[in-house]
């Protein structure tokens, strides 16, 4: 394949392989997802999804294969144009933080070393919109105890996006215990995508009327759970 097939799609991959301390983790998959709009990884939860969707937003090196990602086929390149959020093990929120010291603390980690981020109310409403749309934004003074689950996982997209990297990359939706959560933290993907290119995973079906771009059934996922200090084999 040549580099220009690779890069013909916002994400590409051949070949894409991932191996842990017990054996593979994931791969080899070969995967496209268009430019815009929403795309489905369906495949079971366990360390094997988790991997490939830090793989393909520059958080961790695969073992072998080839990625593209916008053009970018290195893991720090990768990392530039892609954002990852509501990945347990990644992006995790304490119970006792409020909204907006959470939303202050990552406003001040993406500002240059010489600006000063105030903690406003306003930068809540900024931050968390466009994830929120029309459902009702948190208060800024609750702490993360007191917001529902599918809430938190709103919240965590939203701490995860603020830079609008061409692609964002979401966890498994199936984390939620709700169907109707579930249903509706994809209409806010979809909703999102309309700016990004957004992926998430389920291993759940999915509904053909929520406005999702594609579906992309993925083969050779380990099922166990992600494994700390796996490090970059």
């Amino acid at each position: 394949m040549t580099n220009a097939s690779l890069v013909a799609a916002a994400v590409a991959a051949r070949g894409l392989r991932k191996n842990g301390p017990s054996g593979p983790v994931f791969g080899p998959i070969d995967l496209d997802v268009p430019a815009g709009g929403l795309t489905v990884l369906r495949g079971p939860a366990g360390s094997g999804r988790t991997c490939l969707l830090l793989t393909l937003a520059g958080r961790m090196k695969p073992k072998s294969g080839e990625l593209s990602v916008f053009g970018k086929t290195t893991p720090k390149r990768i990392f530039k144009v892609a954002s990852i959020g509501a990945v347990d093990d990644l992006d995790a929120v304490y119970d006792a933080v409020r909204v907006i010291d959470l939303v202050t603390e990552k406003l001040r980690w993406d500002a240059p070393w010489y600006r000063v981020v105030g903690k406003r109310a306003q930068s809540v409403q900024n931050v968390c919109a466009p994830v929120w749309g029309p459902l009702p934004l948190p208060d800024p003074r609750a702490f993360v105890e007191d917001l529902s689950e599918l809430e938190v996982s709103l919240l965590r997209i939203a701490l995860a996006n603020t830079r609008r990297t061409p692609l964002l990359v979401v966890g498994g939706v199936d984390q939620l215990s709700s169907v109707a959560d579930q249903r509706t933290l994809m209409q806010r993907l979809v909703e999102l995508g309309r700016e990004q290119t957004v992926v998430c995973a389920t291993s759940n079906p999915v509904d053909d009327d929520l406005g999702i771009r594609t579906v992309v059934e993925v083969p050779n996922l380990a099922g166990n759970d992600l494994v700390h200090g796996e490090g970059t084999n």
